[in-house]
Parts: C-alpha cells; structure tokens; sequence
C-alpha cells in the first residue's frame, strides 16, 4: 500500500496532466503506464545483466549499439531513461516523441505477439516539452519515494491508487488483487517448470506475473539453462485473457518488463462463445469479477447447463472448471454468497466441484482484504479438476489477520496469517486432529453433503465459550458501600480546608 506521502506525489502529477490539458482519467493512467514501462524497461535491463552474469549466460542489452527508427540511426544509450532525463526540455521531448515512444511500440520483434498487437494502437499525448520535464522530475521523486519506502511493487501499487480515481472504477469489479494475497496463493499451487498458466480475467497481470517471479526463484537454473523449458516460459506457458484493451495494454507491458517475452494476452470475453478452450491449462490463477453487466445472450451455452444464472462468480466457476486439463488445479478469490447462496444455481455449482471433482481448501478472508477500495468479505478456493470426484476431507482456514490493518488505512502490523497458511496447506495431513475451535480444521465430504454442501467456515466452526464468573451482588453492594464512605469522607475534609 502506498503512504500519504507518496499518494500526495502522484495527486501532484495527476494535476500536471490536469493542468497541461490532459482532462480524461483513462488517458492519464494510459500516458503515465507508458512512462512507467519506459522507466522500468531500463531498470529490468540492468537487472537482466545482472542475473545473466551471475548464471554465466550471454546477455544483450535492449539498448546495445546503434538502433534505427525509421531511417535514422541513433545510440541506444539516448534511449534510457537514466539518460535522457537529463537532457534538456526540449531536447527530451524530441527524444521521447521521436525516438523513445516509436522504439517501445516496436519493441517485440514478432508481429503478432500481445505486446505488439495492444501497443500499435498507442499514442503519446503529452504536449509540451515543459509538461514531459514536469511529468519525468515528478515521477522520479515518486521511486526515489518509494525506494525508502522499501515497496516492492510500486507500479502496481500506482497503477491501484489511479484506478481509485476513475469514476468508472469498480463497475465491473476492476480492483486490483493485493500483492501479498496473489503471492499466497501462487506459494499454495506451487507451479511447476511445465505449467500452462491462465487467467481468464488478468487485469494488468499480477498473477501470470507472480507466478513467472515466483518459477524464477525457485527453478531458475532448471528452466533457463534448458532450451526446451525456456522456450516455454517465455511463449507457450502464460495466457491472460481480458475486455479491457488498456488492462491488455498494461499487462502485456507489465510481463514484458517482468522478463517474459511472449505471453498470450488477448482480447477475450472468458464467459462467451468465442473462448474455445477446453481442457487446455494445468493451473488457473484468479480473482474473478464479482459484478457488473453480463448478456445472458452472448453467455456460453455449456456453462449455462452446468450452472443457469447470471452471476459471473458463479459463472466463471464453471468456466474454470471446462477449461482446466484433467489433473489442472486451481485457486479462485470467490465473494462470500459463492460459499452459502441457496439458490439452485449456488449449489450447483457447489457440489460439481465438490461430488464431481476434489476441493482441497476453503480459505475465508477478512472483508478489509479490499479496502480503501472494496469491503466485500472473499474467500479462497482451491481444487482439482478430476471429473470423477475425490472429495474426500476440505481444509478451512480462518484468515484474521494478512498482515495490514483492515480499515482503510491499511498499515503494516505484526499479526500475519499467511505463512502458517501456506505451511498448513502443503502439511494438510497433520491437519487431522485439529479440534474445530482451532483456526484451521479438516471437515469430511459427508457432513458438507449433509449441509447442503454450505462452505462457510461459520457452518463448522465450534465456538468455545469460556464461563465468566462475576461477583455476587453481596459482595457487589459492599463494594458500592466501601466507595459511598469513601467519597463522604473525601467531601468532609474538602469542607475543612475550606
């Protein structure tokens, strides 16, 4: 989360757009992504360097050499951002509209990838050599800010505070996962170095982008030193689908900057006829949107048979379950109406995952998980696609605390549950004979069958109530007494010395 001093840097350069002419939100948090990319690129590449030399692999540079744009030639060093913005107002304008903005646009070599498909459309807007040297001080001050501040996703963590400020924020459930939420989830699914990794609702991508964080630390040497598996990493395991063009925009710059070359992010209604996939991914990532307008007309007909409604949590269950391969796991962010809504289409979809497939896990978070933005109380489920059921035992967890306070604040605390989450899920066995007065127990198939398949961890848990004694009303009067003395002889030896 970012603090009062950093949102009160970016307000000032919301007001430098502002002022300079640049009056429609969307454009501004389009132009400032663009900036952020062209600043991170540089940052990323010095990073790359770094890593490569450490595992003795070749690396060059993106802005090695001479690089031609158009029919120029010019050196790629002019290209950095270290670099030009320290050059004169003018001079940096003219880099940036000529050199900088054509060299990103044209900056994935394949044609057809996400990058290049979502950026040909881009437009540099800012009009002024004065207004760009304003723009490229102010967001400098903002990482230098937010390096004291130790925030490890400053992009992100922008990228929510300006979605805060668009009036259409969050009409179609538009909020940003928390990072350290999408970090415990992908800790939990642990991927593998041969995944197929999807996101039928991406967003700017912090899940697939996680997910690639999260395989690069744990089986760097397995998967770079290997063609076959780099291949993959880079082209074939990370697929993100949207219908916001400039979420598609920003996520395929977001993995490009992340080190993955060529994700497949595409222009998708995940709930409509025109996605095909089907038994395709071994591992769905997710925080679905919970709300906003849905034809019912253009809604899948299959998914349809499994669950008639037109609630999209409900909806994208479905979905999630046609598209993962037999095996697939996944783990979904649901509302908490998912885990005890008693319409028919509520447990539909409830016992499908639960008869028809294996539900590992039911994690209920606090509601302030979303704040300042949202106060809906979510849980996190996670099962497997097996088609012939498995259910045998669900694990529930009762998250309290996640490491910020739940108002809308959301400052750092002590109290964290998420690493004995991520420990408990990967040593379920052990979970056996937890009593249901703890925090996390193991609950059979029968008796959530019995409950009409509810999966409100309230249904299970045991509330153990501790008897208070409280004096006797004796002992309460004579102490009432004692106090009345008290104040008498206090009131007499006031009167004395007056």
């Amino acid at each position: 989360m970012l603090d009062n001093e950093l949102k009160n840097k970016i307000n000032s350069l919301w007001e430098i757009f502002w002022t300079g002419g640049i009056t429609n939100p969307l454009d501004v948090v389009e132009q400032m992504t663009y900036l952020m990319f062209i600043h991170d690129l540089d940052a990323a590449d010095n990073q790359r360097a770094k890593e490569s030399a450490m595992l003795g692999l070749p690396h060059k540079s993106i802005f090695a050499g001479d690089i031609t744009i158009g029919e120029r030639s010019i050196p790629g060093e002019q290209l950095k951002w270290s670099v030009f913005r320290d050059f004169p107002a003018a001079q940096m304008y003219g880099v940036m509209q000529e050199w900088v903005f054509p060299f990103i646009k044209g900056l994935h070599g394949d044609k057809d990838s996400a990058y290049a498909k979502y950026m040909g459309d881009a437009i540099f807007k800012i009009p002024t050599p004065l207004m760009l040297e304003k723009i490229v001080t102010a967001m400098d001050a903002i990482y230098e800010q937010s390096r004291q501040a130790n925030s490890p996703d400053v992009r992100g963590d922008i990228y929510e505070y300006l979605l805060s400020k668009l009036s259409t924020a969050g009409v179609n459930g538009q909020f940003r996962t928390p990072r350290h939420i999408i970090r415990m989830m992908v800790e939990m699914m642990a991927p593998q170095p041969d995944e197929v990794i999807c996101d039928p609702a991406c967003g700017t991508g912090g899940f697939l982008v996680e997910a690639g964080h999260y395989l690069k630390e744990k089986y760097k040497q397995e998967i770079f030193f290997d063609r076959q598996k780099k291949d993959h990493y880079m082209n074939r395991m990370f697929h993100g689908y949207d219908m916001d063009r400039t979420m598609l925009r920003i996520g395929a710059m977001n993995m490009m900057t992340h080190g993955i070359d060529n994700p497949s992010i595409e222009y998708r209604d995940s709930l409509s006829d025109q996605n095909p996939d089907r038994e395709t991914y071994s591992l769905i990532l997710a925080n679905p949107p919970f709300k906003g307008s849905l034809d019912a007309d253009i809604v899948s007909t299959d998914l349809l048979k499994l669950c008639k409604t037109k609630k999209t949590e409900l909806l994208f269950l479905a979905l999630f379950l046609r598209m993962l391969k037999v095996g697939g796991r996944c783990a979904c962010i649901v509302p908490d109406g998912v885990l005890f809504g008693s319409s028919t289409a509520h447990k539909a979809i409830r016992k499908e995952i639960v008869e028809n497939h294996r539900l590992e896990a039911v994690i209920s978070m606090p509601s302030g998980v979303f704040k300042p933005y949202a106060g809906v109380s979510t849980a996190v489920l996670v099962f497997t696609k097996t088609g012939h059921g498995g259910t045998d035992e669900v694990w529930f967890y009762d998250m309290k605390a996640d490491g910020f306070s739940l108002d809308d604040k959301r400052t750092e605390i002590k109290e964290n549950d998420i690493p004995d989450i991520i420990a408990r899920f990967h040593n379920r066995a052990a979970e056996k004979d937890r009593a249901r007065t703890e925090q996390s127990f193991m609950v059979p198939k029968e008796e959530i069958a019995e409950n009409g398949y509810d999966l409100s961890i309230n249904k299970y848990k045991q509330v153990e109530y501790v008897p208070v004694e409280y004096p006797s009303t004796t002992e309460i009067m004579a102490d009432l007494h004692e106090l009345e003395m008290q104040i008498t002889q206090g009131l007499a030896e006031l009167e004395e010395m007056l």
